[in-house]
Protein backbone atom coordinates (compact mmCIF):
# COMPACT_ATOMS: atom_id res chain seq x y z
CA UNK A 1 0.00 0.00 0.00
CA UNK A 2 1.28 3.15 -0.12
CA UNK A 3 1.04 6.51 2.07
CA UNK A 4 -2.12 9.11 1.87
CA UNK A 5 -2.03 12.34 3.96
CA UNK A 6 -5.21 13.32 4.47
CA UNK A 7 -6.25 16.90 5.51
CA UNK A 8 -9.32 16.63 7.89
CA UNK A 9 -10.44 20.32 8.90
CA UNK A 10 -13.75 20.14 10.80
CA UNK A 11 -15.32 22.60 12.68
CA UNK A 12 -13.82 21.88 15.68
CA UNK A 13 -10.78 20.70 15.14
CA UNK A 14 -7.60 20.79 11.98
CA UNK A 15 -5.70 17.44 11.63
CA UNK A 16 -3.34 15.89 9.22
CA UNK A 17 -3.45 12.20 9.21
CA UNK A 18 -0.67 9.56 7.39
CA UNK A 19 -2.41 6.38 6.03
CA UNK A 20 -0.99 3.01 4.79
CA UNK A 21 -3.63 1.00 3.61
CA UNK A 22 -5.51 1.03 6.87
CA UNK A 23 -3.06 1.70 9.35
CA UNK A 24 -2.46 5.28 10.59
CA UNK A 25 0.98 5.99 10.75
CA UNK A 26 1.05 9.57 11.79
CA UNK A 27 -0.84 12.33 12.97
CA UNK A 28 -0.90 15.85 14.20
CA UNK A 29 -3.83 18.27 15.44
CA UNK A 30 -4.79 21.71 16.08
CA UNK A 31 -7.88 24.15 17.15
CA UNK A 32 -10.12 25.52 14.37
CA UNK A 33 -10.68 29.06 15.69
CA UNK A 34 -12.65 31.36 13.44
CA UNK A 35 -11.79 35.00 12.85
CA UNK A 36 -14.48 37.54 13.83
CA UNK A 37 -14.29 39.78 11.14
CA UNK A 38 -14.00 41.93 9.56
CA UNK A 39 -16.09 41.45 7.15
CA UNK A 40 -17.97 39.22 8.58
CA UNK A 41 -16.63 35.87 11.16
CA UNK A 42 -14.58 33.37 8.80
CA UNK A 43 -12.42 30.55 8.33
CA UNK A 44 -8.54 31.00 9.10
CA UNK A 45 -7.25 29.46 6.19
CA UNK A 46 -3.75 31.10 6.71
CA UNK A 47 -3.10 28.96 9.98
CA UNK A 48 -4.84 26.10 8.82
CA UNK A 49 -2.62 26.18 5.78
CA UNK A 50 0.26 27.10 7.65
CA UNK A 51 -0.56 24.21 9.76
CA UNK A 52 -0.87 21.84 6.37
CA UNK A 53 2.72 22.76 5.05
CA UNK A 54 4.35 22.26 7.92
CA UNK A 55 2.69 18.74 8.22
CA UNK A 56 3.61 17.87 5.34
CA UNK A 57 7.35 18.76 5.51
CA UNK A 58 7.46 16.92 8.76
CA UNK A 59 5.73 14.12 8.29
CA UNK A 60 6.64 13.93 4.25
CA UNK A 61 10.42 13.55 5.80
CA UNK A 62 9.52 10.06 7.91
CA UNK A 63 7.05 9.12 5.31
CA UNK A 64 6.89 8.65 1.20
CA UNK A 65 4.02 10.68 0.58
CA UNK A 66 2.09 9.33 -2.72
CA UNK A 67 -1.46 11.14 -2.55
CA UNK A 68 -2.79 13.98 -0.75
CA UNK A 69 -7.09 13.82 0.09
CA UNK A 70 -8.81 17.09 1.77
CA UNK A 71 -12.12 16.72 3.66
CA UNK A 72 -13.79 19.41 5.83
CA UNK A 73 -16.95 19.87 7.22
CA UNK A 74 -20.26 21.08 4.82
CA UNK A 75 -21.53 24.94 4.73
CA UNK A 76 -18.71 26.51 3.58
CA UNK A 77 -18.09 27.66 -0.10
CA UNK A 78 -14.69 29.33 -1.22
CA UNK A 79 -15.05 32.46 -3.72
CA UNK A 80 -11.37 32.42 -5.47
CA UNK A 81 -10.30 35.64 -7.18
CA UNK A 82 -7.38 35.63 -9.69
CA UNK A 83 -4.43 34.25 -7.27
CA UNK A 84 -6.49 34.56 -3.75
CA UNK A 85 -10.15 34.25 -2.10
CA UNK A 86 -12.29 37.36 -3.11
CA UNK A 87 -13.74 37.28 -0.05
CA UNK A 88 -12.84 34.75 3.06
CA UNK A 89 -14.88 31.57 3.98
CA UNK A 90 -17.64 32.78 5.54
CA UNK A 91 -18.48 30.66 9.57
CA UNK A 92 -22.17 29.34 8.71
CA UNK A 93 -22.51 29.95 12.22
CA UNK A 94 -22.89 33.79 11.04
CA UNK A 95 -26.29 34.53 12.14
CA UNK A 96 -25.98 38.32 9.99
CA UNK A 97 -26.84 36.10 6.97
CA UNK A 98 -30.18 36.20 7.95
CA UNK A 99 -30.82 39.72 6.89
CA UNK A 100 -30.95 38.48 3.25
CA UNK A 101 -34.14 36.29 3.80
CA UNK A 102 -37.13 38.44 2.18
CA UNK A 103 -33.97 39.21 -0.81
CA UNK A 104 -33.07 35.38 -1.04
CA UNK A 105 -36.68 33.68 -1.04
CA UNK A 106 -37.64 34.43 -4.68
CA UNK A 107 -34.64 32.88 -5.06
CA UNK A 108 -34.59 29.59 -3.19
CA UNK A 109 -34.98 26.80 -5.30
CA UNK A 110 -38.04 24.49 -4.23
CA UNK A 111 -37.20 21.72 -1.73
CA UNK A 112 -38.37 19.12 -4.16
CA UNK A 113 -35.73 20.23 -6.71
CA UNK A 114 -32.92 20.44 -4.52
CA UNK A 115 -33.59 18.47 -1.71
CA UNK A 116 -32.19 20.73 0.75
CA UNK A 117 -34.12 22.64 3.35
CA UNK A 118 -34.35 25.95 4.74
CA UNK A 119 -31.84 26.45 7.29
CA UNK A 120 -30.20 28.82 10.44
CA UNK A 121 -27.22 31.11 9.88
CA UNK A 122 -25.51 30.38 6.84
CA UNK A 123 -26.36 26.62 6.69
CA UNK A 124 -27.16 26.78 3.35
CA UNK A 125 -24.22 27.74 1.29
CA UNK A 126 -25.85 29.50 -1.52
CA UNK A 127 -27.70 32.19 0.89
CA UNK A 128 -24.13 32.98 2.15
CA UNK A 129 -22.78 33.15 -1.63
CA UNK A 130 -26.49 35.64 -2.41
CA UNK A 131 -25.09 37.06 0.80
CA UNK A 132 -21.69 37.73 -0.28
CA UNK A 133 -22.92 39.38 -3.53
CA UNK A 134 -25.78 41.09 -2.26
CA UNK A 135 -23.84 42.92 0.80
CA UNK A 136 -19.74 42.63 -1.00
CA UNK A 137 -20.51 43.59 -4.56
CA UNK A 138 -17.67 45.12 -5.25
CA UNK A 139 -15.49 42.24 -4.05
CA UNK A 140 -17.77 39.76 -5.35
CA UNK A 141 -16.97 41.28 -8.93
CA UNK A 142 -13.33 39.91 -8.36
CA UNK A 143 -14.87 35.75 -7.75
CA UNK A 144 -13.14 33.62 -10.64
CA UNK A 145 -14.44 30.47 -9.24
CA UNK A 146 -16.62 29.10 -6.33
CA UNK A 147 -15.91 25.83 -5.25
CA UNK A 148 -16.56 23.98 -1.87
CA UNK A 149 -14.22 24.17 1.33
CA UNK A 150 -12.45 21.02 0.17
CA UNK A 151 -11.16 22.19 -3.04
CA UNK A 152 -10.01 25.75 -1.85
CA UNK A 153 -7.16 23.91 -0.10
CA UNK A 154 -6.75 21.21 -3.47
CA UNK A 155 -6.54 24.67 -5.79
CA UNK A 156 -4.24 25.70 -3.57
CA UNK A 157 -1.86 22.75 -3.49
CA UNK A 158 -2.41 22.69 -7.46
CA UNK A 159 -3.34 25.29 -9.16
CA UNK A 160 -6.49 23.72 -10.46
CA UNK A 161 -10.05 24.71 -9.36
CA UNK A 162 -12.74 22.38 -9.91
CA UNK A 163 -16.03 21.14 -8.73
CA UNK A 164 -16.96 18.26 -6.47
CA UNK A 165 -20.87 17.10 -5.92
CA UNK A 166 -20.42 15.98 -2.39
CA UNK A 167 -19.61 19.48 -1.61
CA UNK A 168 -22.37 21.11 -3.50
CA UNK A 169 -24.69 18.50 -2.98
CA UNK A 170 -25.61 19.21 0.97
CA UNK A 171 -28.13 20.91 2.53
CA UNK A 172 -26.23 24.30 -0.27
CA UNK A 173 -29.49 24.98 -2.21
CA UNK A 174 -26.64 24.93 -5.07
CA UNK A 175 -27.30 21.13 -6.39
CA UNK A 176 -30.31 19.27 -7.92
CA UNK A 177 -29.55 16.32 -6.43
CA UNK A 178 -31.51 13.75 -8.05
CA UNK A 179 -31.29 15.61 -11.77
CA UNK A 180 -27.60 15.41 -10.75
CA UNK A 181 -27.16 19.31 -12.28
CA UNK A 182 -26.40 22.76 -10.78
CA UNK A 183 -29.84 24.19 -9.32
CA UNK A 184 -32.19 26.87 -10.53
CA UNK A 185 -30.28 29.53 -8.07
CA UNK A 186 -27.17 29.16 -9.57
CA UNK A 187 -28.97 30.23 -13.03
CA UNK A 188 -31.09 32.48 -11.38
CA UNK A 189 -28.56 34.46 -10.09
CA UNK A 190 -26.11 34.21 -12.95
CA UNK A 191 -23.39 31.87 -10.96
CA UNK A 192 -23.23 29.35 -14.08
CA UNK A 193 -19.77 30.99 -14.99
CA UNK A 194 -18.01 30.79 -11.37
CA UNK A 195 -18.88 27.11 -11.33
CA UNK A 196 -15.59 25.32 -12.10
CA UNK A 197 -16.82 21.79 -13.98
CA UNK A 198 -17.42 18.91 -11.48
CA UNK A 199 -14.80 15.82 -11.17
CA UNK A 200 -15.15 12.86 -8.81
CA UNK A 201 -14.00 13.30 -5.26
CA UNK A 202 -11.17 10.33 -6.13
CA UNK A 203 -10.49 11.68 -9.66
CA UNK A 204 -6.30 13.30 -9.52
CA UNK A 205 -6.74 17.04 -9.43
CA UNK A 206 -2.85 17.27 -10.28
CA UNK A 207 0.42 17.19 -9.10
CA UNK A 208 1.51 19.85 -6.39
CA UNK A 209 2.43 23.56 -7.54
CA UNK A 210 5.78 24.01 -7.36
CA UNK A 211 6.30 26.43 -4.83
CA UNK A 212 4.38 23.75 -2.47
CA UNK A 213 7.19 21.29 -3.51
CA UNK A 214 9.51 23.58 -2.27
CA UNK A 215 8.37 24.20 0.89
CA UNK A 216 7.44 20.84 1.60
CA UNK A 217 10.22 18.99 0.14
CA UNK A 218 7.73 16.70 -1.20
CA UNK A 219 8.39 15.07 -4.69
CA UNK A 220 6.45 15.76 -8.00
CA UNK A 221 4.95 12.39 -8.06
CA UNK A 222 2.65 12.96 -5.15
CA UNK A 223 -1.45 12.81 -6.66
CA UNK A 224 -3.62 15.31 -4.88
CA UNK A 225 -7.28 13.93 -5.23
CA UNK A 226 -10.23 16.14 -5.64
CA UNK A 227 -11.67 16.31 -1.88
CA UNK A 228 -14.72 15.25 -0.30
CA UNK A 229 -17.17 16.66 2.06
CA UNK A 230 -16.59 14.98 5.82
CA UNK A 231 -19.74 13.10 6.13
CA UNK A 232 -19.35 11.36 2.69
CA UNK A 233 -16.15 10.75 3.43
CA UNK A 234 -16.88 8.88 7.10
CA UNK A 235 -19.81 6.57 4.41
CA UNK A 236 -17.19 5.68 1.97
CA UNK A 237 -15.44 2.46 3.83
CA UNK A 238 -19.26 1.37 4.35
CA UNK A 239 -20.35 2.07 0.64
CA UNK A 240 -17.88 -0.45 0.24
CA UNK A 241 -18.31 -3.15 2.58
CA UNK A 242 -21.71 -3.16 3.01
CA UNK A 243 -25.14 -3.56 0.49
CA UNK A 244 -28.04 -0.63 1.03
CA UNK A 245 -29.93 -0.38 3.33
CA UNK A 246 -27.54 0.54 6.04
CA UNK A 247 -27.80 3.48 7.95
CA UNK A 248 -24.33 5.63 9.20
CA UNK A 249 -24.63 7.86 12.44
CA UNK A 250 -21.68 10.38 11.87
CA UNK A 251 -21.34 12.02 15.68
CA UNK A 252 -18.84 14.80 16.31
CA UNK A 253 -20.20 18.27 16.55
CA UNK A 254 -23.21 17.15 14.52
CA UNK A 255 -25.00 14.13 14.47
CA UNK A 256 -25.78 12.99 10.83
CA UNK A 257 -27.56 10.55 10.02
CA UNK A 258 -27.35 9.21 6.53
CA UNK A 259 -29.76 5.83 5.26
CA UNK A 260 -28.51 4.33 2.38
CA UNK A 261 -31.20 2.70 0.62
CA UNK A 262 -33.88 5.02 2.23
CA UNK A 263 -36.95 6.87 -0.09
CA UNK A 264 -36.11 10.13 -0.99
CA UNK A 265 -39.63 10.82 -0.95
CA UNK A 266 -39.64 10.63 2.73
CA UNK A 267 -37.88 14.07 3.84
CA UNK A 268 -38.93 17.15 5.03
CA UNK A 269 -37.85 19.92 5.34
CA UNK A 270 -39.90 21.06 8.45
CA UNK A 271 -37.49 18.44 9.82
CA UNK A 272 -34.10 19.65 9.00
CA UNK A 273 -33.85 16.77 6.81
CA UNK A 274 -32.25 16.31 3.09
CA UNK A 275 -30.39 14.06 0.66
CA UNK A 276 -26.74 14.40 0.28
CA UNK A 277 -24.66 13.43 -2.87
CA UNK A 278 -22.39 10.46 -2.37
CA UNK A 279 -18.97 10.14 -4.25
CA UNK A 280 -20.90 9.16 -7.24
CA UNK A 281 -23.13 11.74 -7.17
CA UNK A 282 -26.48 9.35 -5.69
CA UNK A 283 -28.90 10.97 -3.48
CA UNK A 284 -28.31 9.86 0.45
CA UNK A 285 -31.14 10.90 2.17
CA UNK A 286 -30.17 11.97 5.27
CA UNK A 287 -31.01 14.17 8.95
CA UNK A 288 -28.85 15.49 11.16
CA UNK A 289 -28.76 17.54 14.77
CA UNK A 290 -26.09 19.23 16.78
CA UNK A 291 -25.49 16.29 18.99
CA UNK A 292 -21.96 17.43 20.11
CA UNK A 293 -23.06 21.10 21.11
CA UNK A 294 -26.50 20.02 22.63
CA UNK A 295 -24.64 16.83 24.70
CA UNK A 296 -22.32 19.49 26.03
CA UNK A 297 -24.93 22.01 26.86
CA UNK A 298 -27.33 19.34 28.95
CA UNK A 299 -24.17 17.76 30.53
CA UNK A 300 -23.18 21.50 31.62
CA UNK A 301 -19.78 21.13 33.01
CA UNK A 302 -20.96 17.91 34.72
CA UNK A 303 -18.69 14.50 34.51
CA UNK A 304 -19.01 13.57 31.20
CA UNK A 305 -19.32 9.86 31.93
CA UNK A 306 -22.08 7.27 32.78
CA UNK A 307 -23.04 4.18 33.27
CA UNK A 308 -26.74 2.47 32.38
CA UNK A 309 -27.26 2.57 35.94
CA UNK A 310 -27.36 6.17 36.24
CA UNK A 311 -29.77 6.13 32.95
CA UNK A 312 -32.01 3.92 34.99
CA UNK A 313 -32.23 6.38 37.70
CA UNK A 314 -32.79 9.21 35.15
CA UNK A 315 -35.84 6.97 33.63
CA UNK A 316 -37.43 6.47 36.89
CA UNK A 317 -37.53 10.15 37.81
CA UNK A 318 -39.04 10.75 34.70
CA UNK A 319 -36.44 13.23 33.53
CA UNK A 320 -36.79 14.58 30.30
CA UNK A 321 -35.10 16.51 28.09
CA UNK A 322 -36.75 18.33 25.20
CA UNK A 323 -35.36 19.90 22.37
CA UNK A 324 -33.54 22.33 21.09
CA UNK A 325 -30.19 22.83 22.92
CA UNK A 326 -28.99 25.09 20.33
CA UNK A 327 -30.88 26.84 17.69
CA UNK A 328 -28.64 25.68 14.46
CA UNK A 329 -30.52 22.25 12.22
CA UNK A 330 -31.92 19.60 13.94
CA UNK A 331 -35.80 18.70 13.74
CA UNK A 332 -37.07 21.31 15.97
CA UNK A 333 -34.88 24.37 15.14
CA UNK A 334 -37.41 27.01 16.74
CA UNK A 335 -37.95 24.78 20.14
CA UNK A 336 -35.60 26.35 23.21
CA UNK A 337 -34.43 23.12 25.04
CA UNK A 338 -36.10 22.39 28.26
CA UNK A 339 -35.64 20.07 31.12
CA UNK A 340 -38.60 18.94 32.87
CA UNK A 341 -37.99 17.15 36.19
CA UNK A 342 -35.19 17.18 38.88
CA UNK A 343 -32.70 14.79 38.23
CA UNK A 344 -31.77 12.66 41.41
CA UNK A 345 -28.53 13.03 42.88
CA UNK A 346 -25.26 11.50 41.59
CA UNK A 347 -22.61 12.03 39.33
CA UNK A 348 -23.40 10.67 36.72
CA UNK A 349 -26.80 11.80 36.11
CA UNK A 350 -26.45 14.88 33.75
CA UNK A 351 -24.26 12.41 31.40
CA UNK A 352 -26.84 9.84 31.87
CA UNK A 353 -29.44 12.60 30.65
CA UNK A 354 -27.19 13.81 27.68
CA UNK A 355 -27.14 10.65 26.61
CA UNK A 356 -30.73 9.82 26.49
CA UNK A 357 -31.59 12.93 24.84
CA UNK A 358 -28.72 11.94 22.25
CA UNK A 359 -30.34 8.26 21.87
CA UNK A 360 -34.22 9.39 21.39
CA UNK A 361 -33.62 11.89 18.81
CA UNK A 362 -31.73 9.44 17.22
CA UNK A 363 -34.20 7.57 17.11
CA UNK A 364 -37.03 9.47 15.99
CA UNK A 365 -34.74 10.75 12.99
CA UNK A 366 -34.30 6.81 11.71
CA UNK A 367 -37.65 6.16 11.91
CA UNK A 368 -38.43 9.86 10.32
CA UNK A 369 -36.13 8.66 7.26
CA UNK A 370 -37.38 5.06 7.32
CA UNK A 371 -33.75 3.43 8.04
CA UNK A 372 -36.02 0.49 9.96
CA UNK A 373 -33.71 -2.14 8.43
CA UNK A 374 -29.82 -2.64 8.21
CA UNK A 375 -27.61 -2.52 10.33
CA UNK A 376 -26.69 0.71 11.72
CA UNK A 377 -22.91 1.94 12.18
CA UNK A 378 -21.99 4.67 14.44
CA UNK A 379 -18.90 6.75 14.21
CA UNK A 380 -17.54 9.30 16.43
CA UNK A 381 -17.85 10.17 19.94
CA UNK A 382 -21.49 8.70 19.80
CA UNK A 383 -18.99 5.08 19.19
CA UNK A 384 -17.20 5.97 22.26
CA UNK A 385 -20.10 6.41 24.80
CA UNK A 386 -21.42 2.44 25.50
CA UNK A 387 -24.78 3.82 27.31
CA UNK A 388 -25.56 5.94 23.91
CA UNK A 389 -25.40 2.62 21.82
CA UNK A 390 -26.77 -0.28 24.57
CA UNK A 391 -29.50 2.04 24.58
CA UNK A 392 -29.81 2.38 21.24
CA UNK A 393 -29.43 -1.26 20.29
CA UNK A 394 -32.32 -1.88 22.84
CA UNK A 395 -34.46 0.71 20.95
CA UNK A 396 -33.83 -0.81 17.55
CA UNK A 397 -33.61 -4.84 17.85
CA UNK A 398 -33.94 -5.47 14.34
CA UNK A 399 -30.83 -3.83 13.55
CA UNK A 400 -27.58 -4.57 14.75
CA UNK A 401 -25.83 -1.26 16.26
CA UNK A 402 -21.91 -1.32 15.29
CA UNK A 403 -19.81 1.15 16.93
CA UNK A 404 -16.42 2.22 15.47
CA UNK A 405 -14.00 3.22 18.22
CA UNK A 406 -12.03 4.54 15.02
CA UNK A 407 -11.08 8.22 16.37
CA UNK A 408 -9.73 8.67 12.69
CA UNK A 409 -13.12 7.52 10.43
CA UNK A 410 -13.91 10.82 8.45
CA UNK A 411 -10.07 10.95 7.76
CA UNK A 412 -9.63 7.36 6.84
CA UNK A 413 -12.72 7.39 4.58
CA UNK A 414 -10.97 9.90 3.15
CA UNK A 415 -7.52 8.30 2.39
CA UNK A 416 -9.58 5.50 0.35
CA UNK A 417 -9.98 8.53 -2.75
CA UNK A 418 -6.68 7.37 -2.73
CA UNK A 419 -7.94 3.36 -3.82
CA UNK A 420 -11.29 3.57 -4.74
CA UNK A 421 -13.47 1.31 -4.78
CA UNK A 422 -11.06 -0.99 -3.45
CA UNK A 423 -10.57 -1.14 0.67
CA UNK A 424 -7.67 -2.31 2.70
CA UNK A 425 -9.19 -5.26 5.45
CA UNK A 426 -10.09 -4.27 8.80
CA UNK A 427 -11.61 -5.79 11.64
CA UNK A 428 -15.54 -5.67 11.77
CA UNK A 429 -16.93 -3.58 14.26
CA UNK A 430 -18.80 -5.70 17.04
CA UNK A 431 -22.20 -5.07 17.84
CA UNK A 432 -22.74 -3.27 20.81
CA UNK A 433 -24.93 -5.44 23.92
CA UNK A 434 -28.90 -3.82 24.02
CA UNK A 435 -29.65 -2.40 27.09
CA UNK A 436 -32.15 -5.39 29.43
CA UNK A 437 -34.91 -3.32 30.96
CA UNK A 438 -36.59 -2.30 27.29
CA UNK A 439 -40.35 -1.81 28.81
CA UNK A 440 -38.81 1.02 31.21
CA UNK A 441 -36.74 1.98 28.18
CA UNK A 442 -40.02 2.25 25.63
CA UNK A 443 -42.28 3.94 28.35
CA UNK A 444 -39.65 6.82 28.73
CA UNK A 445 -39.60 6.72 25.15
CA UNK A 446 -43.60 6.60 24.43
CA UNK A 447 -43.24 9.74 27.25
CA UNK A 448 -40.45 11.73 25.65
CA UNK A 449 -42.45 11.34 22.48
CA UNK A 450 -45.62 12.94 23.83
CA UNK A 451 -43.77 15.96 25.31
CA UNK A 452 -42.72 16.66 21.61
CA UNK A 453 -43.04 20.04 20.27
CA UNK A 454 -44.88 19.83 16.97
CA UNK A 455 -42.70 20.58 13.83
CA UNK A 456 -45.49 22.74 12.38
Amino acid sequence: MSVTAVLDVGKTNVKLVLFDGSASLWQASMPNRPLAGPPYPHADVEAIWRFLMGGLRQAGAEHAIADIAVTTHGAAMALIGEDDLALPVMDYEFEGVGEVEAEYAPFRPPFAETLSPPMSAGLNSGKQIFYQQRRHPEAFARVRHIVPYPQYFTWRLTGIARNEVTGIGGHSDLWAVRERRLSSLVVGCGWQALFPPPIAAYDVLGPLRPEVRAETGLPDTVRVRAGIHDSNGSILPHLIAFEPPFTLVSSGTWAVIMALGADPGRLDAARDMQAYADVEARPVPAAKFMGGREYAVILDGASPTCSLADAAAVMAAGVLALPSFVPNGGPFPAHPGEIRGTLPAGEGMRAALASLYCVLLTDYLLEALGAVSGPLLIEGSFAANPVYCSLLAALRPGQAVLPSLDSSGTAYGASLLATWPDMPAREPARPAMAYADTESLLGYRAAWRAALPSTA
